[in-house]
């Protein structure tokens, strides 16, 4: 069954079901069953469903959930530090800890979301089983960096931040939430710097060489990852052209924010699925390049993994 968890202030009555057909008999009815019920934590935007349909991991939960898996979805700021992202998803997985009555979670984030379950590892290690980083920019992403060197500090940027963060405030109002939002904070979390300042801290399998991989295993915890080194992966696609032309800012292959080095956390799955930043979570509405892996097949592979791993 997949739940939903909602702001903090409403996480005790936030439980709603996913409804969706039963797997069939012929089928592995158990291939996505982890021991652990998986948390999903948001990246930028932070929603986990706007307007009431929009879902943020597109068809992701009923995937995992159609072959016996239990999954909760979260939200958090569409744009604020890592360490406010990381209380925030800590108050739900907290929550989704009493009410499921779960001894761990495993732990998937996207994007700006690998830097929450992280925080929340370091927080209650003994609660969590495995992370999974899925397109996370953990050494930085070269796009926030560029725009922090572009944009001038002081008014300028404040001036941009107070436009975004009223931005980000409607996102908030139409996914129900009512997180606070800070853009320039953000930023900074997501600049090489503010990455690093984030690894020193939380350091559990951050890899400790350029581009190799970090530890499988650390504080009894299980960490994998994997990325995508195509910006641009279908014209259809009106997410293309903005990670079309983000992907310029890097200069190793990238999904249009993450470079391919840069994504690696623990045991590296895979960093370079031809897949963009919005493709990790089969957005928008699963529109991909063509003959390209389904998304949701690579989510429902890895609770298999999760599962055969034990947790």
């Amino acid at each position: 069954m997949k739940k939903h968890i909602a702001t903090a202030a409403l996480l005790a009555s936030a439980l709603t079901a996913n409804i969706g057909h039963a797997c069939w008999w012929w089928e592995d009815c158990t291939y996505t069953k982890t021991k652990y019920p998986i948390v999903l934590a948001p990246g930028v935007l932070g929603f986990d469903k706007l307007v009431g349909f929009v879902d943020y991991w597109y068809q992701i939960p009923s995937g995992l959930t159609y072959s016996g898996g239990t999954v909760y979805t979260t939200s958090a700021s569409a744009l604020n530090s890592s360490e406010a992202r990381g209380e925030q998803l800590l108050s739900q997985v907290q929550s989704i800890l009493a009410i499921s009555g779960a001894q761990k979670v495993n732990l998937i984030g996207h994007s700006h979301g690998g830097f929450s379950i992280r925080y929340v590892a370091d927080a209650i290690p003994t609660k969590v089983a495995s992370l999974t980083m899925v397109h996370s920019p953990v050494k930085g992403s070269p796009v926030a960096d560029f725009v922090n060197n572009v944009v001038p500090a002081g008014t300028s940027q404040t001036l941009v931040a107070s436009v975004s963060n009223a931005i980000m405030s409607i996102i908030d109002y139409l996914a129900g939430t009512n997180h606070p939002e800070d853009s320039l904070a953000a930023l900074a979390s997501l600049t090489t710097s503010g990455a690093a300042a984030f690894n020193a801290t939380h350091s559990n399998g951050v890899p400790t060489t350029a581009c190799g991989e970090g530890a499988y295993t650390a504080n009894g915890i299980k960490n994998y990852s994997w990325n995508g080194t195509s910006s641009f992966t279908n014209a259809l696609d009106p997410l293309d052209y903005f990670f079309g032309l983000t992907g310029l800012a890097g200069s190793e292959a990238n999904d249009g924010l993450v470079g391919k080095c840069s994504s690696h956390f623990g045991k590296v799955i895979r960093d370079d699925y031809p897949h963009n930043h919005a493709d990790a979570i089969n957005q928008t509405f699963g529109v991909r390049g063509l003959f390209t892996p389904d998304p949701v097949d690579l989510y429902r592979e890895h609770a298999n993994r999760l599962k055969n791993a034990g947790v």
